[in-house]
């Protein structure tokens, strides 16, 4: 059983796309980035479901710019790439097709 559990295991991880799981870390951390400069204009619930859209939207160059300031206050490049982001018709289609308005940035 143990040994069957294992090889399974294995078989699973070797599925795995490491490029996927780069990418998907990398937007999980761009949302602590994002989050804060959505938050000062909406309620938690609705920055939370804003910062996915916005994060969904960016390009993997933007990620890699925003989790540089990580652990950072936000500066005024980083809170322009998120207003650019958020501008966009993809993400703003995200967030009104979660019956949100567009926020202001």
């Amino acid at each position: 059983m143990t040994r069957t559990l294992v090889a399974l295991s294995m078989l699973a991880l070797a599925a795995c796309d490491p490029a996927q799981t780069v990418d998907d870390l990398g937007r999980r951390t761009a949302e602590t980035v994002v989050k804060p400069i959505v938050d000062d204009s909406m309620t938690e619930p609705q920055a939370a479901i804003v910062t996915r859209c916005v994060v969904q939207n960016a390009s993997a160059d933007e990620i890699k710019m925003l989790i540089r300031d990580l652990g950072n206050a936000a500066g005024t490049a980083t809170e322009a790439t998120v207003r650019d982001i958020l501008l966009r018709p993809a993400t703003l289609g995200c967030i009104t097709q979660a019956g949100l308005p567009a926020p202001q940035v």
